[in-house]
């Protein structure tokens, strides 16, 4: 059954004290009861505070352990917090607006914690797109002289698929590639669509073989006329269009190349759930996510971001 705050007051009455944020990942990670992580064993008994004992091997575990959280130095109320701040806000939040509204110490802090929560934002083994499905990609970044097509130079290149719901969009997927090859995309596709669903694309040749790796592939012919991409391929270009505007209004254009595939994770993750009917909903997904996500250090974020800068240069504007 799920379990969320519907209000602030709620939130505030409910997780305003260690135990009780701890007692809520209790309950998300051992909906069924406590399994020992080594045997499985269903008794144990607290130790510290922090820690479960197993009372059959004597392992102690704290449900903390294995996930985003582990190895904090903060509250778990103060994580709280920050997924409720995260989740409530309709755009989300920058690393400088979280440290100001939560009075963090750093904006390192800040910003750490933010990606993350980003990594906890999409779900392994999540369903496939199907049904009508729009694909198409974009460049991320400022005007660049001498650029044409899908040539990205110092631009960074996504794709993104939506999927039609009626007239309107329903879920949608994005990643960065590294070119617009038919390696690249068609890799895309199959990791988000379904096999037998219908594929809408432009004529790239990069899309051609669609139709080999079982999809009805339809396809709108754009040569001559991309200005009427958003009248041809409605859905992919509204989102697109919603993308850049979260990304410069949010972060104010400063999403790093380098992070991006998280950025995009995170617009992902709202925009699936923009109909939710309760804040609360996204607050209870993202927990809940966050409680089956590897633990990722603040080092490892920045060794990440490292090596693929030494890939790849640096784009400019609003990536």
């Amino acid at each position: 059954m799920e379990d969320y705050p519907r209000t602030l007051a709620e939130f505030e009455s409910r997780f305003s004290t260690e135990e009780g944020c701890r007692d809520y990942l209790l309950q998300l990670r051992w909906p069924n009861g406590f399994r020992c992580p080594r045997c499985g064993g269903e008794k144990a008994w607290p130790l510290r505070t922090v820690l479960l004992e197993c009372g059959h091997c004597g392992y102690q575990s704290s449900v903390t352990a294995g996930t985003i959280f582990q190895d904090t130095h903060k509250p778990l109320t103060l994580w709280f917090r920050t997924m409720w701040y995260v989740t409530s806000q309709k755009s989300g939040a920058s690393a400088l607006g979280l440290q100001r509204v939560l009075g963090l110490g750093s904006y390192r802090t800040a910003w750490a914690w933010l990606h993350k929560l980003r990594r906890a934002m999409v779900r392994s083994g999540r369903d496939r797109l199907s049904g009508w499905v729009e694909v198409d990609e974009t460049y991320l970044g400022g005007l660049e002289e001498g650029v044409a097509g899908r040539r990205s130079g110092n631009k960074a290149l996504i794709v993104v698929a939506a999927q039609a719901d009626g007239k309107g969009t329903g879920r949608i997927r994005m990643r960065p590639i590294q070119d617009a090859t038919a390696g690249s995309l068609e890799l895309f596709v199959e990791d988000s669509v379904e096999p037998g669903s219908r594929v809408h694309t432009d004529g790239w040749q990069g899309y051609a073989g669609l139709d080999k790796k079982g999809y009805d592939h339809e396809v709108t012919v754009l040569r001559g006329c991309r200005k009427q991409a958003i009248k041809l391929l409605p859905r992919v270009h509204r989102v697109i269009s919603l993308l850049k505007r979260w990304l410069l209004g949010t972060h104010q254009g400063a999403a790093s190349r380098a992070h991006l595939a998280y950025y995009l994770d995170e617009f992902t993750f709202r925009f699936n759930r923009r109909r939710s009917k309760n804040r609360g909903m996204l607050f209870y997904r993202l927990v809940q996510q966050a409680m089956a996500t590897d633990p990722v250090p603040y080092l490892t974020i920045v060794q990440q971001a490292s090596n693929r800068r030494r890939k790849r240069p640096q784009p400019v504007g609003a990536t």
